[in-house]
């Protein structure tokens, strides 16, 4: 039996492959198109589609424990509810969802709403759960450096309520690490809903710093329109999407995406070290011609 792991060739799901791997568990990475995804070695690959149900039959079959994670997509509420359902009739009872932080808050973000209903399928059938709920992941800004660096100015307009945002590797840490805890169990654990953060709530302002600090030159932030947030996303992404990011963007300059002050501590507790900081990252995107 194996760790079933959908998204697998996605940002946190190849990360998930990867750990799940150095740990040596049996893995079986989903993947929509055959030899795509470049999977570590022992790692089985699984072609199919969390909409396509006779494919997830399939691909549950051989699963002893699940990782969900589904896109943001206009259906993603069907594909993560028949994907539960599915993974009941399999007889899973170990299942790590990916979901978000503030998912029951955020109700005009669809994406974010999707999600919280997914939650409330979890709960409301006493499904045997870890609920990951992470905040803004800190890659989303590789997207932005080449603005930061040819222009001088860090675009995210995240505001100045604070956002714990978190490093994708230590989402797939933590994945990974509860994943392996249900598996390993000899009956299915109790639910658990984490909210998954980072260690310091950055603002625009606090964001641009640390580039400035990492470039060694003046870098400002660029503000808060969310009209043109969304008209240069609707470049790059269907009009829904951008317009789904834009939603998002307005409750986080409302509300800001922190969690409760023992947050990082738990966390780091069961990652065993630190959560890796904003900076952190920063400093290693920095090109050596600017380092």
């Amino acid at each position: 039996m194996s760790i079933l792991v959908t998204g697998a060739s996605g940002t946190i799901g190849s990360l998930v492959v990867q750990g799940l791997a150095r740990q040596g568990a049996s893995v079986s990475a989903l993947v929509r198109q055959p030899g795509k995804a470049a999977l570590p070695a022992g790692v089985r690959e699984v072609v199919g589609d969390l909409s396509d149900v006779a494919a997830m039959r399939a691909a549950l079959a051989g699963a002893r424990t699940l990782f969900l994670l589904n896109a943001v997509s206009p259906d993603e509420v069907t594909q993560g509810l028949q994907a539960l359902s599915l993974a009941r009739e399999a007889g899973i009872e170990r299942i790590v969802y990916l979901s978000v932080i503030h998912a029951d808050r955020f109700t005009d973000v669809p994406h974010f709403t999707g999600k919280h209903t997914i939650e409330r399928m979890i709960e409301s059938l006493e499904l045997p759960v870890t609920i990951l709920r992470p905040a803004y992941f800190m890659q989303n800004d590789l997207q932005v450096k080449p603005v930061i660096e040819g222009y001088g100015v860090y675009p995210m307009p995240i505001g100045s309520a604070g956002v714990s945002m978190v490093d994708t590797r230590d989402i797939a840490d933590l994945a990974v690490a509860e994943l392996l805890r249900r598996d390993a169990a000899p009956a299915p654990l109790p639910r658990l809903t984490l909210d998954v953060i980072g260690p310091e709530a950055m603002t625009g302002e606090s964001a641009a710093g640390v580039w400035r600090e990492a470039l060694g030159r003046e870098i400002r932030f660029g503000g808060n329109d969310l009209q043109a947030f969304e008209a240069q996303l609707s470049t790059a992404m269907p009009g829904w999407m951008a317009y789904d990011m834009r939603l998002m963007m307005a409750r986080i300059q409302q509300h800001g995406m922190k969690s409760e002050a023992d947050t990082v501590r738990r966390l780091e507790s069961m990652l065993g070290r630190p959560l890796r900081r904003y900076a952190d990252l920063v400093k290693e995107l920095v090109t050596p011609a600017h380092a």
